[in-house]
């Protein structure tokens, strides 16, 4: 056994076919499986390889980042005496409830 055959081949984006480009695209996007587990399942050596396809070949819209924003609520606005009233009622409540559950 000599060393090029202990050595695996680095294989390049031109070694993959069109064909099989867009069988892993569609099925990563229509969510069989994870880019990472589509890389590990078919031997994709590159890490980035399988988004870069995805970006090229796929239907989802890439150009724009998706950018999560919490709503900012009321309860964020409130003074600390305002919170303070506002657990009370809520302890209050709890209390009752808990309360009505135990007689019935």
């Amino acid at each position: 056994m000599d060393k090029s055959d202990r050595q695996r081949k680095r294989r390049t984006q031109r070694d993959y076919t069109m064909g099989f480009k867009l069988k892993v695209v569609d099925a990563v996007e229509k969510g069989d499986m994870s880019y990472k587990q589509a890389q590990k399942i078919y031997g994709i050596q590159g890490r980035s390889t399988v988004l870069t396809w995805l970006r090229k070949h796929g239907k989802m819209d890439w150009t724009q980042p998706v950018r999560h924003v919490m709503p900012q609520s009321p309860k964020d606005k409130e003074t600390p005496a305002q919170k303070i009233k506002r657990l009370e009622r809520e302890l209050a409540d709890e209390h009752l409830r808990n309360r009505l559950l135990n007689e019935m």
